[in-house]
């Protein structure tokens, strides 16, 4: 067996493997010789057709079939017998069957990135403030007052704020009807901002049964990828105002929210309780974010091309889940795979060096996941989804299916020993943080 290395790359290599010719003839010969005892060839006997004869009918399926079993049987122990670390699966190329009966194949295959850890342990990460304050609480309660109203029609009076109008409209672009931005008995909450605050102000003021243009500009990075930079026009049709009849806040109020809550107080305990839990869990993950960017700033090194490629393409397939559960794809939302690959890299490239950095820790600190993590993780899960334990372990039944979950449980077990370890400061003025 002859094994070629050439670095094409700071972290790809590629490897060229040859097969001698009587490795490769075993194979062939007893593939072909199983396929001869199994085929039917009108004019001969079961198991009695010559071999020439199954070499001119089968030659290109039995080449290829055993092809992939001498990669498969080759290639691993080939790669444990190398000084590097392969962190890809190997773009297999060039197969072929040579002229003198070796056989060779290509193997392209990413290795690890080499890099010594700085430090990271007692980073300094700033306090994230988790208190809730009473007007917090006053301005939820107020949102409750608002969904919880009544809604009666308005008659003869104008838009204002607040108000429940049912609409029908259609956006035009460039003097073309855009036949996604259309919808008939459209519910728009005014000053909720839901269908934007230039859209609903310009609603103000119009009556039931009026009809308006109105010319909107939505900037780059708007989250709808089909008004994004676009000035469009709208012509809408008012069809029904609602204004809110609201409840006053006492204690029937805080019954009418829910059966645990007997007073208002119990209401706003309640509500102290649950903002206080998010905005804990949030500066839990707040600081988590800060450790891997201190880590990055003081860590820099290649990683595999292959790698981020994968990371940037999982990053399209969000937004792609995304446009879906609004019946709509990337075309349709008129965005340009590619393009969105090149924007997406950076973010990419610094995703998968964090992972490496953290995977660098678990194995200075000897951290690992281990059945009890696994067995939180699961129950994590089913809370989430509402499932059974047991059908979440069910979904995770293939090891490569298991793999990724178990790198995630591996990731967050690196952070909570990093936010243990670091140092927690109290945040800086205003003016310095600017500064």
């Amino acid at each position: 067996m002859e094994v070629a290395i050439e670095k094409v790359g700071e972290l790809t290599r590629k490897i060229t493997i040859t097969l001698p010719e009587g490795d490769v003839k075993s194979k062939l010969d007893e593939s072909y010789d199983k396929l001869k005892r199994e085929i039917k060839i009108k004019g001969f006997r079961r198991g009695k057709v010559p071999r020439s004869v199954v070499v001119k009918n089968y030659k290109q399926q039995v080449e290829s079939e055993v092809g992939e079993k001498l990669v498969q049987e080759t290639y691993f122990d080939i790669i444990e017998k190398q000084d590097f670390d392969p962190v890809t699966h190997p773009n297999i190329t060039s197969v072929k069957y040579n002229d003198d009966g070796s056989f060779t194949y290509v193997a392209e295959v990413d290795s690890k990135p080499e890099f010594e850890l700085g430090q990271y342990k007692g980073l300094e990460i700033e306090k994230v403030d988790s208190t809730v304050t009473d007007e917090e609480v006053d301005i939820e309660i107020a949102e409750m007052q608002k969904n919880m109203a009544s809604l009666q029609t308005v008659e003869d009076k104008g838009i204002v704020e607040g108000n429940v109008v049912v609409i029908d409209f259609q956006g035009f672009h460039n003097g073309h009807a855009m036949k996604q931005v259309k919808n008939d008995d459209y519910t728009v909450d005014v000053g909720s901002g839901r269908m934007g605050k230039e859209f609903e102000e310009k609603l103000v003021g119009m009556k039931s049964g009026e009809e308006a243009s109105h010319e909107v500009s939505f900037p780059e990075g708007h989250q709808n990828p089909i008004l994004e930079g676009k000035t469009v026009e709208f012509k809408v049709t008012v069809k029904d105002i609602k204004e809110r009849v609201l409840a006053d806040l006492d204690d029937e109020f805080a019954k009418d929210a829910g059966p645990d809550f007997k007073t208002m107080q119990d209401l706003k305990d309640s509500i102290l309780d649950r903002k206080k839990k998010e905005k804990e869990e949030a500066a839990e993950g707040s600081v988590s974010d800060r450790i891997v960017q201190e880590l990055l700033k003081t860590h820099e090194f290649s990683v595999p091309e292959r790698l981020a490629v994968y990371e940037a393409e999982q990053m399209i397939k969000q937004t792609e889940q995304q446009l879906q559960q609004a019946g709509m794809t990337l075309e349709a939302a008129g965005l340009n795979r590619d393009e969105m690959s090149k924007n997406n890299m950076p973010v990419a490239i610094q995703r998968v060096r964090g992972d490496f950095i953290l995977k660098k820790i678990s194995e200075v600190e000897e951290l690992k996941v281990n059945e009890e993590d696994l067995e939180r993780g699961f129950k994590r899960i089913s809370g989430q989804y509402n499932m059974s334990v047991a059908e979440v372990k069910e979904y995770f039944g293939s090891r490569d299916d298991l793999l990724p979950f178990m790198n995630e449980l591996l990731n967050e077990k690196v952070l909570n020993f990093l936010r243990e370890a670091s140092v927690v400061v109290d945040a800086k003025p205003i003016e310095e943080a600017a500064e």
